[in-house]
């Protein structure tokens, strides 16, 4: 990661979810290709369950079969979770598709809300889930003016600082997450069903820093 670090050119890969309701079965979730400082190379939606337990394998599958994986080095995340509590093993994506991924949150995520809320909706699965949840503790991160905070497997703490700077092109945020989250919203938007091949909005994980 270092090196890759230190070329002018760094393709990553942006993920993140789109808008949905309890009434909803399923959520888009959007992948932005990008070869920052500017060049967005392809984009990728699919659908996971929301609060189900298929969004990791989805998007190794996803992210596995897409011609923009091979120049990636690195995969960002909006936080641990997609469509609800459908929580992301940031470990298995690591193995599985060889390259660090980083789980980037505006505000420090709130532990206790999180495992409350977990035991609530989901006793027979709660230790899975916030297992998962607690794994990668994220720590905080100023970058470029903004306090974040990251959780990082497969790079160094320091490689993470650093490749988020380099994806914040405007204001405090990386540049391929914002794109994944406009392009998320624009397909769930749309009443067809969103073509897998082209690469959230529940309260209490949002407030709780999921």
């Amino acid at each position: 990661m270092g090196r890759a670090l230190a070329k002018r050119h760094l393709r990553v890969i942006g993920i993140d979810d789109g808008p949905f309701t309890r009434r909803n079965r399923f959520a888009v979730v959007a992948a932005v290709a990008m070869t920052v400082p500017g060049t967005v190379d392809g984009m990728l939606t699919t659908r996971v369950r929301v609060d189900g337990k298929d969004a990791t394998e989805r998007l190794i599958d996803l992210l596995g079969r897409s011609p923009y994986l091979s120049g990636a080095r690195a995969i960002l995340v909006d936080g641990i979770s997609v469509a609800g509590f459908n929580v992301l093993d940031l470990a298995r994506m690591s193995r599985s598709l060889g390259r660090a991924v980083v789980s980037v949150t505006r505000r420090e995520p709130d532990f206790a809300s999180i495992r409350a809320a977990i035991r609530t909706y989901f006793p027979k699965d709660a230790s899975r889930r916030y297992g998962l949840v607690d794994r990668r503790r994220p720590f905080p991160a100023s970058i470029g003016g903004a306090r974040l905070w990251l959780a990082v497997v497969g790079a160094t703490r320091a490689e993470a600082r650093r490749l988020v700077l380099r994806t914040i092109l405007v204001g405090r945020w990386p540049e391929p997450l914002r794109l994944a989250h406009l392009l998320a919203r624009a397909a769930a938007r749309t009443p067809a069903r969103p073509p897998a091949t082209l690469w959230t909005g529940d309260p209490l994980p949002r407030r709780a820093g999921l």
